[in-house]
């Protein structure tokens, strides 16, 4: 199981499921005219939004800076920028141990070694725009649709936080962050409460909602999000954090399509 995975608490907490279980408070559609909604906006995935790769990771199990590392031939950078550009969106990079600008334009972390929230705090103060998908460097098997759907339901929802789950378990990671939850999560970057999840657990709870997480199975069931490669969605939340990991992804990959 990914290390980022967190298990979907009850209803009334600070995590909610969002998809198809009816979970909405009153001022939200309900699931059927929601998926329509996004259907009807048919906006690029660009509109209102930035996206960042996140990239500033120690990378101590890998043995090097994972950005670099080869998945298919090319650094995992390359291939996560691919992704959000193929998603419709303008990709930058937050935070780097190395020189990546030559793949993207990069912004730098005010606390360095503070962890991915720390990149995240520094590129929603560095964007204009209502929303950004962050995305980590080294999640190579994710599709696209993924992250087209995740940034139209917070959207049109206007989630706050919005994640995905998968087997039960919510991931930090895609994640589209509503820019008004700068304040909270830089204050806690601030006091050295460097976790993602439980910042965005704090966000949320500051602004009176739930964190939105959406199941990726019921959303690859009903059509509304695949893998241009079949891959079974358990697999798409793989994280390359070592050489066995990466072995293992290139594994995955070859094994669906050889």
């Amino acid at each position: 199981m990914p290390r980022t995975a967190r298990p979907i608490r009850a209803t009334n907490g600070p995590l909610r499921t969002c998809s198809r279980l009816g979970f909405y408070p009153e001022n939200e559609l309900p699931e059927n005219e929601l998926i329509q909604a996004i259907r009807d906006l048919n906006l690029p995935a660009h509109h209102d939004a930035a996206s960042f790769v996140l990239a500033g990771g120690r990378s101590s199990r890998m043995g090097a800076d994972k950005a670099l590392a080869l998945f298919r031939g090319r650094p995992l950078i390359a291939h996560a920028l691919d992704l959000l550009r193929s998603a419709g969106l303008s990709a930058a990079i937050a935070g780097a141990r190395s020189p990546l600008a030559d793949f993207a334009p990069v912004i730098a972390d005010a606390h360095k070694d503070a962890g991915p929230l720390s990149g995240i705090c520094a590129a929603l103060a560095a964007t204009a725009a209502a929303r950004a998908l962050f995305l980590s460097v080294d999640a190579p098997l994710l599709p696209a649709s993924l992250l087209i759907y995740l940034l139209n339901h917070a959207r049109i929802a206007g989630n706050l936080i919005t994640l995905a789950s998968v087997n039960g378990f919510a991931q930090t990671f895609p994640a589209v962050v509503a820019r008004e939850a700068l304040p909270t999560l830089q204050s806690r970057l601030d006091a050295g409460l460097g976790g993602c999840f439980a910042a965005f657990q704090a966000a949320a709870e500051a602004h009176r909602q739930p964190v939105c997480v959406l199941p990726v199975e019921i959303l690859a069931q009903t059509g509304h999000v695949s893998h241009p490669d079949g891959l079974n969605p358990a697999r798409w939340f793989l994280n390359v954090n070592s050489p066995e990991d990466l072995r293992r992804a290139e594994s995955h990959f070859a094994r669906r399509i050889g």
